[in-house]
């Protein structure tokens, strides 16, 4: 079966929690806007991801806060810091490697850097109607002049909104803009 899916481009941002949040800043943590996962939000609040060969400026903090703290980049992103860090599903910190975590106020050592893979968010009524499990790859057909069919990983949550995501380098080979049309194929 296929099912037309809105593609979102997910840009390098960090999950933190609570702890590690109030080393980094002495104010709230303030919503810039909703995302389309219901009750998660991009703060105002940003900071830099640093490595011992590099860092990456003005990285936005995703709220609420988490029980874990996860820092999702591009393989590109990897370079830049020259790390390694493994592919993963969001809460799936197995291998992630270290990362700084700098503001003006102070700096903070965490495992989480991952390289988020692609996956289909979706509720368990959506689940549902889809006929899908969660962590089942289904097939994503994106049309275009770079088309292609790719493996996505369906993740179900109690606040999911049906999208599909991709980091902005799947999002660059396939010439993916947010809010294209892409197609979800389920065996």
């Amino acid at each position: 079966m296929e099912y037309n899916i809105i593609a979102r481009v997910s840009n390098r941002h960090v999950h933190i929690t609570k702890e590690t949040y109030e080393k980094l800043f002495d104010e709230e943590l303030k919503k810039k806007y909703d995302l389309s996962q219901f009750g998660e939000f991009a703060s105002e609040q940003v900071l830099t991801i640093k490595s011992d060969k590099g860092e990456i400026p003005n990285v936005r903090i995703c709220g609420p806060f988490r029980k874990y703290n996860q820092i999702e980049i591009s393989k590109r992103d990897a370079r830049l810091l020259g790390l390694e860090p493994p592919v993963r599903r969001s809460g799936d910190l197995r291998g992630s490697l270290k990362i700084k975590l700098v503001t003006p106020k102070d700096c903070v050592e965490t495992d989480g850097l991952v390289i988020a893979n692609r996956h289909v968010h979706m509720s368990n009524i959506e689940a549902k109607y889809y006929g899908v499990q969660d962590k089942q790859i289904v097939k994503i057909k994106i049309p275009g002049d770079k088309s292609g069919i790719v493996d996505a990983e369906v993740k179900i949550t109690d606040n999911g909104f049906y999208e599909f995501h991709v980091d902005t380098d799947d999002a660059n080979a396939f010439l993916i803009e947010d809010n294209d049309l892409v197609t979800m194929i389920v065996d």
